[in-house]
C-alpha cells in the first residue's frame, strides 16, 4: 500500500495519509463514476478486477521468483471450468459456492504443481516455451473434450453457471433498499471482488517480508548463490507455480459465476500475453506495480475502443482497425515504450525487506 500510495503523483511524497485516503475513496466511488457513463464501464471495472488478481497471481511467479510464465492463463481455465463442472446444469451439480471457490483454487493450485515438476531445471526461454505450451494444451484440452464422452462441451463452451451465492444473498440479483431504490447487481460484484483483490494484496505483503518471499528474492537473482546458502530451490519453484495458480484459479472461479459462461475462446494465449505485460508495465517484483498496470491495460483498450471507431468512422468512413486488432496493438505498444522508456515498470520495484518495520520506515520517507 505504501509503493501504490508514494506512486500518488505530488501528494504521494507530500501527504502519504491524504493519498492513501484519497485512493480507498476513489475505489469505493469508481463503479458510481463509471455508471455516469453507462453500465457497461461497471462491468469493465469489474472485469479489471479480476485482471488484478490474475496479474498479482503471475507477479508471485514471474517478479518475486523470477520464472517466466507464460501459460498462465491456464490456471485461470481451471478455476472457470472447476466452476463450471461443479455449479451449472451442465451435470446437474449445483455446489455451493463457498465450497466450489476453495476447489477451484485446489485444482489450479495442483495444475501449477504438475507444470513445475517437469520444469524445475529450466530456466529463461526454455521455460517460458514450455509453460506456452501447456497453457495451449489446457485450451485444447477444453476445447475438444466433448467426444467421445462430452466433459467440457468443446468450442460451445458451459452456459447458466451459478451466480455467486453468499449465505443466500445472490449477487446477480439487485439488491432492493427500499420500494424505489436499488442497487445493480453490478455493484454488489464489484464490492466482492474488491474484497478479494484486497485480500490478496495483504497476503502476498506478507509473503512478500516472509522467509519465502526472500527465499523467492535470493534465488531470483542468482539461483546457484540460493543453493549455495542453502535455499531448497526445488520447492521454492514449486510453492510459487502453485502459490501463483491458486490466485489464477481463484479468479478463474470468479469469472465464471460473473460471466455465467465459459469457453475454451476466453483462455487464448493472447490472455497470457496480456496479463504478462500488465505486470511487466506495471512493475515485476511489486504488488502496487501489478494493480495499477492490471488497472490501465485493462480499462485503455476500452476507452480506446470507446473512441479510436467513432474517430475512424469519422475520418474514413468506415472501421479499418478491429477493436481486438486495437488492443494487441495497444499492448505491444505498451511493451515498446517500457523496454525503451522505464525498463522498470509504471511503479518499479524498491529492495526486498527481511522485516515490516523497515517497510513501515520505507514508506513513510
Amino acid at each position: 500500500m505504501n509503493e501504490l500510495v508514494s506512486a500518488v503523483p505530488w501528494l504521494g511524497k507530500r501527504n502519504p495519509m491524504a493519498a492513501r485516503w484519497l485512493i480507498i475513496i476513489l475505489a469505493l466511488a469508481a463503479p458510481i463514476i463509471a455508471w455516469q457513463f453507462g453500465r457497461s464501464w461497471v462491468r469493465i471495472l469489474d472485469f479489471a478486477l479480476l485482471y488484478m488478481m490474475l496479474a498479482l497471481g503471475l507477479n508471485l511467479v514471474v517478479g518475486f521468483a523470477g520464472l517466466l510464465d507464460l501459460g498462465y492463463i491456464a490456471f485461470y481455465a481451471v478455476g472457470a471450468y472447476t466452476f463450471a463442472f461443479l455449479a451449472s446444469p451442465h451435470f446437474d451439480i449445483h455446489m455451493p459456492f463457498w465450497l466450489v471457490l476453495p476447489l477451484g483454487a485446489a485444482f489450479a493450485a495442483l495444475a501449477g504443481i504438475m507444470l513445475g515438476f517437469p520444469v524445475l531445471r529450466l530456466r529463461g526461454d526454455y521455460l517460458a516455451i514450455v509453460t506456452l505450451g501447456f497453457g495451449e494444451i489446457i485450451r485444447i484440452f477444453m476445447l475438444n473434450l466433448n467426444y467421445p464422452v462430452n466433459i467440457t462441451n468443446g468450442p460451445q463452451g458451459i452456459n447458466m453457471l451459478d451466480p455467486i451465492n453468499l449465505f443466500g444473498w445472490d449477487l446477480s440479483r439487485n439488491l432492493q433498499v427500499t420500494e424505489t431504490f436499488s442497487i445493480n447487481s453490478l455493484f454488489l460484484y464489484y464490492y466482492f471482488f474488491l474484497i478479494c483483490v484486497a485480500g490478496s494484496i495483504i497476503f502476498i505483503q506478507r509473503l512478500q517480508i516472509s522467509r519465502v518471499g526472500r527465499a523467492w528474492a535470493a534465488m531470483r537473482d542468482d539461483e546457484l548463490a540460493a543453493k549455495a546458502i542453502g535455499i531448497n530451490t526445488r520447492n521454492m519453484k514449486l510453492l510459487a507455480f502453485s502459490l501463483g495458480a491458486t490466485f489464477g484459479g481463484v479468479a478463474g472461479a470468479l469469472f465464471g459465476a460473473f460471466q455465467g459462461f465459459v469457453s475454451p475462446e476466453s483462455f487464448s494465449l493472447m490472455e497470457s500475453i496480456a496479463v504478462l505485460t500488465m505486470v511487466v508495465f506495471g512493475g515485476m517484483g511489486n504488488i502496487a506495480g501489478a494493480v495499477v498496470g492490471a488497472f490501465v491495460l485493462a480499462m485503455l483498450p476500452e476507452i480506446l475502443r470507446d473512441v479510436a471507431i467513432p474517430l475512424q468512422q469519422t475520418l474514413f468512413g468506415t472501421v479499418i482497425l478491429d477493436p481486438e486488432v486495437l488492443r494487441m496493438l495497444l499492448l505491444s505498444l505498451a511493451m515498446i515504450l517500457m523496454m525503451l522508456l522505464r525498463p522498470s515498470g509504471m511503479i518499479p520495484a524498491r529492495a526486498r525487506y527481511a522485516h515490516a518495520e523497515n517497510m513501515k520506515q520505507e514508506g513513510a520517507l
